[in-house]
């Protein structure tokens, strides 16, 4: 999965607070609102990676685009994935979010907490079914891959298996987000099962690795500055994000873990979007959704974003599309069993908290 520009690693608190409040107070009226066409508004509550933290990610440009064109003004909330999906459930009786994306499995976990309402945007035609679901109720964006990164000035050769990052050097020089809570970190369990052939050696692993593990990360994205700065070796991230980072922080390099004697791994990440159940504002969301996958925005994605197009009739030939395919060359890229995730996740992150002590 890779990313934007610079992202983002920012005024989601600060934000997201003085939104909460103002949203909470229109909560009720808003309705009728949207039945009239009259307010000009539109709510995205999103996972964090594709905001740029001057201003300069795929989001800031499309949806400035998106107002210009329309008129409506796009409120944005952002935090992890796990977060999103919980705050629409609290709000579920007076809901304020008409668009929500995140990352799987939280995008199939919100649709089995009935937070979803089908809708299939204009050019989600051209999206792979894999990458969407069936009955309209989400369809990716932008595309995405799990991975790592390394510091290239203190670590210049990235580790090459899961194996090495047990070495006493990256004692208190590693992180990784929390799963459950992150997206990218519940990918960390996904992609360690995937290569130790289950959840029992995966989790025997994982407790080896906490020994020179940092601690808990709400956020995947506040990982990589830690990680160009030198006070982490190795983090994980995505692709799209760190691709996007990697522009403003230049020891940023991206790598993704092997199990030793096999190949490296990773496994599509994309950022799904869906229209939110019972949402204040449903035309504008439909209206936002459908924006995102026109040809001018999923154009934009590589070039501006740092991230696969979701459509698959769209294929940029700019610089970051060139190097992106190139840092994905030789990696070999498997598709989780998300129906078992989804159904599992909160047994497989109990596993993990007794496996690390978390």
């Amino acid at each position: 999965m890779p990313s934007n520009k610079h992202l983002r690693l920012t005024a989601a608190v600060t934000g997201s607070l003085a939104l909460a409040t103002g949203l909470t107070a229109c909560g009720g009226s808003s309705n009728a609102a949207d039945s009239k066409g009259a307010e000009k508004v539109v709510t995205v509550y999103s996972a964090d990676g594709l905001k740029g933290d001057k201003g300069d990610g795929w989001y800031d440009k499309v949806f400035a685009e998106f107002t210009k064109k329309t008129g409506i003004e796009v409120k944005y909330v952002e935090g992890g994935s796990g977060e999103m999906v919980q705050r629409a459930v609290r709000e579920k009786s007076n809901t304020q979010a008409d668009v929500l994306i995140t990352l799987p499995p939280f995008i199939q976990q919100a649709d089995g907490k009935g937070l979803l309402q089908a809708y299939k945007p204009q050019g989600s035609d051209q999206v792979k079914g894999g990458d969407k679901a069936t009955d309209g109720k989400w369809t990716s964006v932008v595309n995405n891959y799990f991975g790592f990164v390394h510091n290239k000035k203190e670590l210049p050769e990235a580790p090459k298996t899961w194996e090495e990052l047990l070495d006493g050097k990256f004692k208190g020089k590693l992180q990784y987000s929390t799963p459950g809570v992150a997206g990218d970190g519940t990918a960390v369990l996904i992609k360690a099962m995937h290569d130790f052939g289950g959840k029992e050696p995966a989790m025997e692993y994982l407790k080896k690795l906490q020994a020179n593990n940092v601690g808990p990360s709400s956020s995947t994205s506040k990982l990589a500055p830690k990680t160009d700065k030198g006070e982490l070796l190795v983090a994980n991230g995505d692709v799209q994000m760190n691709f996007a980072q990697s522009k403003s922080m230049p020891n940023l390099g991206i790598w993704f873990p092997a199990k030793d004697g096999g190949k490296p791994t990773s496994f599509a990440l994309p950022y799904a979007a869906g229209l939110v159940d019972k949402a204040p504002h449903t035309e504008n969301g439909k209206k936002l959704l459908d924006y995102m996958l026109g040809e001018e925005a999923q154009k934009l994605v590589s070039e501006v974003g740092g991230g696969f197009p979701a459509r698959s009739d769209v294929k940029p030939t700019d610089a970051n599309a060139v190097e992106l395919t190139k840092l994905m060359t030789g990696v070999e890229i498997f598709e989780p069993d998300w129906a078992d995730i989804d159904k599992n996740l909160a047994g497989y992150v109990d596993a993990w908290k007794s496996a690390t002590g978390s």
